[in-house]
């Protein structure tokens, strides 16, 4: 398969990168500065912004499936969330690329109280902007036709584990949860390989 990856330089796109080429697919590995980049081996690498939906579009042209691992820490979460889900729903689809798998956050999915995690007791919510941001993102994914899958670790990364090489879903959020990115970067490629998720958001955990 042709897949393009935005957000590529990150942890998680960076072994989402790692995992496609693994498989054989072809991989483009769209960043904002290619030339800080230059390790993503086996990927073509661009330069590209999730929010610019032109941009999306010129890039996504003769792909099979997309991956967005992209986030902006300099933008307020809200207006990066809402606008880079607008333009890749809108890019995508110009494009004619039929499938999307984002990376996620546990925190807006529910948790064993069916709250979302966030809201439960005890949950730490220092970073709840950013929570809320995501939230808003994917809601604008809700309201478009592009086939997606929201895919989000059960509570955080593991990121000093050993990988096993497997995952599995999980029935809710856990904040003692840990899953490595390797893993994790399996549970991006399977949905994208042989979507089991369709417009739904999902948590893994370590299997």
């Amino acid at each position: 398969m042709n897949i393009v990856i935005f957000g590529a330089g990150g942890r998680a796109g960076r072994r989402a990168v790692a995992e496609a080429h693994r498989r054989g697919h072809r991989v483009t590995a769209v960043v904002r500065d290619p030339a800080r980049h230059t390790d993503l081996a086996g990927a073509q690498v661009a330069a590209g912004d999730v929010t610019d939906a032109a941009g999306i579009q010129q890039t996504a042209a003769g792909h099979d499936a997309a991956i967005s691992a992209a986030a902006d820490l300099s933008v307020p979460p809200h207006d990066f969330f809402t606008t880079s889900a607008r333009a890749l729903a809108t890019g995508l689809a110009k494009a004619g690329v039929p499938r999307l798998v984002l990376v996620g956050l546990a925190s807006i999915l529910p948790g064993a109280s069916g709250a979302p995690l966030m809201d439960e007791p005890g949950y730490p919510n220092e970073y709840r902007s950013f929570y809320l941001g995501h939230a808003a993102g994917l809601d604008e994914l809700r309201a478009n036709d592009l086939d997606w899958a929201y895919v989000a670790p059960a509570g955080d990364f593991d990121h000093a584990g050993a990988p096993t090489g497997r995952y599995r879903i999980a029935d809710h959020g856990d904040p003692a949860s840990r899953i490595t990115y390797q893993d994790f970067a399996i549970a991006l490629l399977d949905e994208i390989e042989t979507p089991r998720h369709h417009r739904a958001a999902v948590s893994v955990r370590e299997a």
